[in-house]
């Protein structure tokens, strides 16, 4: 893998912060490519010799993030952690970048990265159904998994838009709890 110089990435980096800055502040669909170019003081054409366009720019952010959300699941497995050790790890990420997802999340994209989130989910927890508990034995596994990953979507997005009621452990355990149920 080629090494990626220094100054695109801290300009990449300035314009991912410049989209979230500005998020806060306006609707996504609001925010032109000058306004992102001012907010991270460069040309407007540096932009284009990054992305796209604005949606690619969001769209490549968001990606980074399930990315790493997917880094942290095979680790997870490797180390072989509890489902709730890896879910504290999961809040802990959302803590730490809590300004990228409260914002999206409040934004007219949230749609776009609860799918790819649910997708990941989905990837990662088809295999832990187990349809041979007494409580799911007469149910469709699929209708299992997506109880399943729509209410982690649900909880998570709840945590992060009521501004984190409760520490990640905290969160991981309920929800761990609730989970192994299922699992």
């Amino acid at each position: 893998m080629a090494k990626v110089d220094r100054r695109v990435l801290k300009t990449q980096e300035s314009l991912k912060k410049a989209v979230i800055e500005l998020m806060t502040e306006k609707n996504f669909d609001d925010i032109t490519i000058q306004d992102i170019a001012d907010q991270a003081n460069v040309n407007r054409g540096t932009i284009y010799l990054h992305y796209l366009d604005k949606y690619d720019l969001l769209d490549k952010l968001i990606e980074e993030h399930i990315n790493e959300l997917r880094v942290m699941c095979k680790s997870a497995a490797e180390m072989d952690l509890d489902f709730v050790e890896s879910n504290v790890g999961w809040f802990e990420y959302f803590e730490s970048n809590y300004s990228f997802f409260s914002t999206l999340l409040a934004s007219s994209k949230a749609s776009s990265f609860r799918s790819r989130f649910q997708e990941l989910l989905i990837e990662e927890m088809k295999n832990d159904i187990d349809t041979t508990k007494v409580i799911n034995r007469e149910l469709n596994e699929e209708v299992i998994l997506q109880f399943i990953v729509t209410s982690f979507v649900g909880i998570a997005e709840w945590w992060i838009t009521k501004g984190m009621p409760c520490p990640p452990r905290v969160i991981a355990v309920q929800l761990g709890i609730l989970m192994d149920r299922n699992l």
